[in-house]
């Protein structure tokens, strides 16, 4: 484990997880501490088990064995909107906006239901995660005529409006053109820099390395490398399990 997840008090605590899918082992004991306000980057290849780690963490999935612990406290046996109204937003892969819901009711729905807000401390949460995401000037458009950087802002907007202190980020730079990926890239390190802590999967090396502080690999359900991200990126396992012996 890297000295700086060790100086720090922890905010996430990943113990031990492992996660089944009957005779199929997609993460096995993996240990994993984040301290509050880092941004944390995990990369690996397909079918590494990264999503599966995120759905662990935010409690979309069980965990066959192990524990998952947030600001202290245990949350392994807790559902998702439990761990939501704790703190802990969560993006998608595929972005699945209401589509017949406006950008702003789409972010209301978030602080509603995931922070657990009403009225007016509902409507500002909601206003103040869609300017967080850079979707404020889009409020009235329908979700479902946006574009997929639109999507993906407007899925970052719902995670935004839990209030999170933890942000879980799954893929949110897949399939941007370059352009489109360094606005999004700006608007992540804004966030990093107001206190969020990250952790965020991506194949979108690049977009990591212009963010996180913290590089993690994982390959085959367990975490080969951890630590610095350029010095994660050079490591002969990496090399070898995600970049085919290459940069």
């Amino acid at each position: 484990m890297s000295t700086q997840a060790e100086a720090a008090t922890p905010l996430l605590e990943v113990d031990s997880v492992a996660k089944s899918y009957g005779a199929l082992d997609v993460l096995t004991s993996v240990d994993l501490t984040v301290p509050a306000g880092q941004a944390l980057g995990i990369v690996g290849p397909n079918g590494a088990g990264k999503s599966t780690l995120l759905s662990v963490i935010n409690g979309t999935e069980k965990a066959t064995a192990g524990v998952v612990r947030f600001a202290g406290r245990d949350v392994t046996g807790v559902g998702p909107a439990d761990r939501a109204r704790s703190g802990m937003g969560r993006t998608f892969q595929i972005p699945r906006p209401f589509t017949h819901l406006t950008v702003f009711e789409n972010a209301l729905a978030g602080a509603s239901y995931g922070a657990g807000l009403h009225g007016h401390a509902a409507d500002r949460r909601a206003l103040e995660a869609l300017e967080m995401a850079d979707m404020l000037p889009d409020a009235n458009t329908p979700a479902g005529t946006l574009p997929l950087l639109g999507r993906k802002r407007l899925e970052l907007a719902r995670a935004l409006a839990t209030d999170p202190q933890l942000l879980l980020l799954d893929e949110i730079a897949g399939g941007l053109t370059e352009a489109e990926c360094d606005s999004l890239i700006l608007t992540i390190r804004q966030l990093h820099s107001e206190g969020i802590t990250i952790i965020w999967i991506e194949h979108v090396v690049k977009a990591l390395l212009a963010v996180v502080e913290r590089l993690v690999c994982l390959a085959s359900g367990v975490i080969v490398a951890d630590g610095e991200p350029s010095a994660v990126m050079r490591s002969p396992e990496v090399r070898q399990v995600y970049l085919g012996g290459g940069l």
